[in-house]
């Protein structure tokens, strides 16, 4: 489950990727328009200390994005690659937002998702010492593989230096690839597995990452 403040962020996280998305190969939309939010999901970091969020984004009147993003307490090691930018959060402070798939906590977690159907963290508040869940924004389904999923550290410099295949990023973990799909549409699920996902307005599931 992922614990979430009532906080404030400055700058907020759909300011911070206005400058950031156009520099990206797979950006598509108007450079320098306001990004919207169209849904988000999250996965739990077992150790606790990594937000990982993925946001689903328009830039103006742009297709929709996947922007999968890790959220840190502190700079990471060897991923200056991949670094979004920095936002004052007024409960935790200072953090580090990175483009999740330079950052080794991501790929295990997305394995999970596309292999064995892990599904996406439940979100809440704590309010007066009691839990308030916040409804998921959207739905994700992943595939039942029966194919073990891989675990362990994952180093940063195991992701592509940028994305290939034009609006796809791969991530690796153990011998598992992964290709996140930035610019998500309705499509067939691969034989080795896949992740879609729906929203309000969105009916028809789109492929948001798959097993290659």
């Amino acid at each position: 489950m992922a614990l979430l403040h009532r906080a404030e962020l400055r700058p907020s996280k759909l300011e911070l990727l206005v400058p950031w998305l156009p520099g990206r190969s797979w950006f598509a939309g108007e450079a320098g328009a306001e990004v919207t939010r169209v849904a988000a999901y999250r996965f739990d970091d077992p150790a606790g200390e990594v937000g990982v969020e993925t946001l689903l984004v328009r830039a103006g009147d742009g297709p929709v994005l996947q922007v999968p993003l890790t959220y840190r307490g502190a700079p990471l090691d060897g991923a200056d690659h991949f670094f979004v930018g920095l936002v004052e959060h007024s409960v935790l402070g200072r953090r580090w937002v990175y483009d999740a798939c330079g950052d080794p906590v991501y790929p295990p977690l997305l394995a999970a998702a596309v292999l064995a159907d892990a599904g996406q963290a439940e979100e809440y508040f704590e309010v007066d010492g009691k839990r308030e869940v916040r409804p998921a924004s959207m739905t994700l389904t992943g595939s039942r593989t029966g194919r073990p999923v891989p675990a362990g550290p994952v180093s940063a410099a195991s992701a592509p230096a940028g994305p290939v295949d034009g609006g796809v990023t791969v991530v690796r973990v153990g011998d598992v690839e992964l290709a996140v799909v930035r610019r998500p549409v309705p499509a067939d699920v691969p034989a080795a597995g896949g992740l879609t996902g729906a929203w309000p307005g969105q009916d028809e599931p789109v492929l948001l990452a798959h097993a290659r």
